[in-house]
């Protein structure tokens, strides 16, 4: 087993937000944040079909570039009356042409996909929010 024997961890994300957030989270136990981002590590593929073997990818793709515990998030919505998604593909469902995100538009689709199946109502629109995190 490897021993944690030092006070930084990489954040393996290429999302500001995600990387201000899990900084501001390992801060107050004295350990400092490195992003992949930062490092100019290239964005593993999520070929995961989980939010775990995602998350997995991501940190074991930054603790092999660094030499250092890395850790990840991953993280999504999934829709009951959709069969889970959007899923492990939310950010898909966000992703413009130009490769930039808009989660307005997301959820759009998402109205539109649950129109399509017959989901009108509340009981017929149960969802959650998955996060997950790894370290390693």
């Amino acid at each position: 087993m490897r021993k944690l024997d030092t006070r930084t961890i990489i954040v393996a994300s290429h999302n500001a937000g995600k990387i201000a957030e899990i900084a501001d989270l390992i801060g107050p136990f004295g350990f400092s944040a490195k992003s992949a981002k930062d490092l100019a590590f290239a964005e593993p593929d999520e070929t995961g079909t989980t939010f775990e073997e995602n998350a997995a990818i991501k940190a074991l793709a930054s603790a092999k570039a660094s030499g250092l515990p890395a850790l990840s998030d991953d993280s999504g919505l999934v829709i009951d009356a959709l069969d889970g998604a959007p899923g492990v593909y939310t950010a898909n469902w966000a992703e413009r042409e130009d490769g930039s995100r808009d989660f307005q538009m997301a959820m759009e689709k998402v109205e539109k996909a649950l129109q399509e199946r017959g989901a009108k109502d509340a009981a017929q629109r149960t969802c959650r929010f998955v996060s997950v995190l790894c370290l390693a």
